[in-house]
């Protein structure tokens, strides 16, 4: 029996969501597992999602308007789902991310989020052992849209040489990994240095950081600890962490030779013969 709990569309944009689903396909005069047939899913997937009891993806949702002719208005719905996925203290970054035109960015540990492949960045947030690992990874993926826009926000990221060679969810996933940074090179809004290990003690040994640029707004910093995140639009903040950035930037390879050192690393480390270091992890 199909579930028929009643939702609030006002609860959530998860609920909302679901709650069109359900109005527009009935409208359309089609049953769950009739609409899951046309877009290749179950019915009892159509059911989960009309019920908020799962999320749907991009792709379910670009499906979903083709077959009901809803002139995309899931699709444009879905970012706003999978962003409601993301932790509450994190929401309100992925908001002012998504409204940058410039993003410098330093990470010490491991690669920038919306430079990260699907396979990496679910090794990275599997760390969290959170519950909704896939929704998780789905939203991080919908973050990265804004690198594909017509007028995408320029990102300098300045990366800790450490982060190409942690093996994060192993060879396989490292390789795909550091090739998909090597993607970026010939893309002038995305601009990727490498802090060697050669370059010693330097201005952000306390970890990593993030500055943000907008049209009309004030710049922000954004930091993270352990369980949370932290942003600020203070200006002696914003002024520290430019000067400490502008002696990253000078301290790191530049754009040419950090490319050259992530393809040396990508082949000597995760290659098809690695070397005795280039150890596979569970």
């Amino acid at each position: 029996m199909p579930n028929i709990r009643a939702l609030d569309p006002s609860a959530s944009p998860l609920d909302y969501f679901g709650f069109e689903l359900r109005r527009r396909r009935e409208a359309a005069g089609m049953k769950q597992g009739e609409l899951g047939s046309v877009i290749f899913c179950t019915g009892s997937l159509i059911g989960q999602i009309e019920t908020a009891h799962k999320v749907p993806t991009r792709d379910f949702a670009e499906r979903v308007d083709a077959a009901l002719m809803t002139d995309g208005a899931f699709s444009r719905l879905i970012g706003l789902v999978l962003r409601s996925q993301l932790p509450h203290w994190f929401q309100q970054y992925a908001e002012m991310e998504a409204r940058a035109t410039y993003i410098s960015t330093y990470q010490a540990q491991m690669v920038y989020g919306l430079l990260q492949t699907e396979e990496y960045a679910r090794a990275v947030l599997a760390t969290g052992m959170p519950r909704k690992l896939d929704e998780l990874v789905a939203a991080r993926m919908e973050r990265q849209r804004i690198l594909a826009r017509e007028r995408p926000p320029l990102a300098w990221v300045v990366l800790d040489e450490a982060a190409l060679h942690r093996p994060i969810g192993g060879r396989e996933v490292m390789r795909k990994q550091l090739a998909h940074l090597l993607s970026f090179v010939d893309r002038r809004w995305v601009r990727i240095q490498v802090l060697p290990y050669e370059a010693g003690e330097h201005a952000s040994l306390i970890g990593s950081f993030t500055g943000m640029r907008f049209e009309d707004d004030p710049d922000i910093v954004y930091t993270e600890d352990l369980i949370s995140g932290h942003m600020t639009a203070n200006p002696e903040t914003v002024r520290e962490a430019a000067l400490r950035y502008a002696h990253l930037q000078a301290a790191a390879l530049s754009v040419e030779d950090s490319a050259a050192l992530i393809a040396r690393v990508m082949e000597e480390r995760y290659g098809e013969h690695p070397g005795p270091d280039a150890r596979s992890v569970a």
